[in-house]
């Protein structure tokens, strides 16, 4: 198709990759603008004190075929590994660590064993919760009357009181929705624990970057875009999207590097007045200078929904209202450099305790021998968004020590919190309604980002399935071919 015809992809997170590429693959020119000063949207590393620090902790599923074939393509999927079993470590203060761990039955029986070993919970408890997991297998995630209750009435309706969704329930929905059972959309609830858990017995392995996130996307994805002849211009950001006769014209402001070429370094990383580390540079980190710009007959929009709403408004102010509407939910990830090891475990849930989930990061980021490195990951995290890093030091330390006895004799090296206010879209009820479709009323322009009508919640693979449905939809408006209705 190198006819001349060019795609603009704004944005390069994974969905904006997993579009450039497939576009670029399928002969379009392309060029992919991205604000940073380099690759990986809200999934990046930064350096800090000679450490490779992570701005959050990117988990998925064996379920996620999509990302995985993705890192295939980019030739980093060493940089990841898969549970062979599905096995989450549960540590609560001053009790022996539970492991719930399935067995080799075929779903849902899978895990028959592991709840009815699952101490936390009463034996009646446990009873009731595999009668509400079958009851749960049973509903239709698509059913659009679920995303008009929450998953926690549902539950309560179910016989699950605060304490079991507490120790069960939340241990899942809270890294997977951003959000507790009592605030998220029953609809997407059902599709995490039907989809990830309940349909086979080995959906829910867990997959974790045994690489810093720079390592396993952002510098591969550079090397693969340049490879497919990609144009990636970084430090450039997109302020406006104006249609032209023959398409679009993107305007911004920003440095313009070498066809392909990523410039790593150079992100900005603000503090506040408490020396907060905030994990997302500022989107004003594009160079200064002249305004520019780029035409292209197809734009693929897949920037973070707020920013995508400000770029829509003047085009599809209808459009914009929704995405704003949709508001969003944060995440804390705390990083605790110690002087010695005091976990033998590579990551962990918590019950009875503010810590949620920890995972031991000391090789991937390369911290000094004989230290061990835990990052602390707090999802739905407003309260924490709040708090200085003093605050968060004074609450979370202690609950470490009642956790992990051999931190009480520890020294704490480092410590440092990264905040993403906006993580995530808000995964409440009536959210199904406002998520839109990759095409759009407008001809040509297109929407990718894991906010899009995936089905799926703000997830690594909801991002890099909606790059590969904008991807089609452009290629087929290139091609003249037929179009989805709009849906705007």
């Amino acid at each position: 198709m190198r006819d001349g015809r060019r795609v603009v992809v704004i944005g390069g997170g994974l969905a904006g990759i997993a579009a450039a590429l497939d576009c670029a693959e399928a002969g379009a020119r392309v060029t992919l603008l991205e604000v940073r000063r380099r690759l990986g949207g809200a999934a990046y590393s930064f350096e800090r004190d000679g450490l490779r620090i992570d701005n959050g902790q990117h988990v998925f599923l064996r379920r996620c075929v999509a990302y995985r074939a993705l890192l295939a393509r980019l030739g980093s999927e060493h940089g990841v590994s898969v549970q062979r079993r599905l096995e989450i470590p549960v540590l609560r203060p001053g009790a022996e660590p539970i492991r719930l761990r399935r067995n080799r039955l075929p779903a849902p029986l899978h895990l028959a064993g592991a709840l009815a070993r699952y101490r936390p919970l009463s034996i009646a408890q446990r009873l009731s919760a595999a009668r509400t997991a079958l009851a749960l297998a049973r509903l239709d995630p698509s059913d659009r009357a679920l995303d008009r209750l929450t998953f926690g009435d549902w539950l309560a309706r179910h016989g699950q009181g605060p304490d079991a969704v507490g120790a069960l329930w939340d241990l899942i929905a809270l890294p997977t929705l951003n959000l507790p059972a009592a605030q998220a959309s029953l609809a997407l609830g059902a599709f995490v624990f039907r989809n990830g858990l309940l349909s086979s017995a080995d959906a829910a392995d867990i997959g974790f970057h045994t690489r810093s996130l720079s390592e396993t996307i952002g510098e591969p994805a550079a090397r693969a875009l340049r490879a497919a002849g990609v144009e990636v211009r970084l430090g450039w950001r997109a302020e406006r999207l104006e249609r032209t006769a023959s398409g679009f014209e993107v305007r911004g402001r920003g440095g313009r590097s070498a066809t392909g070429e990523a410039e790593q370094g150079g992100d900005r990383q603000d503090r506040d007045g408490d020396g907060v580390q905030w994990a997302g540079e500022s989107e004003d980190s594009a160079a200064g200078g002249e305004g520019d710009g780029l035409s292209a007959e197809v734009a693929i929009v897949a920037v973070p929904h707020a920013r995508a709403a400000t770029l829509l408004a003047q085009l599809t102010p209808t459009l914009a209202r929704r995405l704003g509407a949709l508001g969003s939910s944060p995440i804390v990830n705390l990083h605790v450099l110690y002087d010695r090891q005091v976990c033998e475990l590579p990551f962990a849930a918590g019950v009875g305790t503010p810590v949620q989930y920890l995972f031991d990061r000391t090789a991937a980021a390369g911290a000094p021998a004989g230290s061990q490195y835990l990052a602390v990951s707090l999802s739905a995290a407003e309260r924490e968004m709040g708090m200085s890093v003093e605050a968060l030091r004074e609450r979370y330390l202690p609950a470490l020590r009642r956790l992990l006895p051999r931190a009480r004799e520890a020294k704490v090296e480092r410590f440092l919190a990264t905040r993403e206010h906006a993580a995530t879209f808000r995964a409440v009820p009536g959210v199904a309604a406002l998520r839109p479709r990759a095409e759009t009323s407008v001809p040509g322009l297109v929407l990718a980002g894991n906010w899009t009508a995936t089905g799926w919640p703000a997830t690594l693979e909801g991002a890099v399935l909606s790059g590969h449905t904008a991807a089609r939809r452009a290629l087929l408006q290139l091609g003249g071919g037929p179009r989805e209705s709009a849906s705007a």
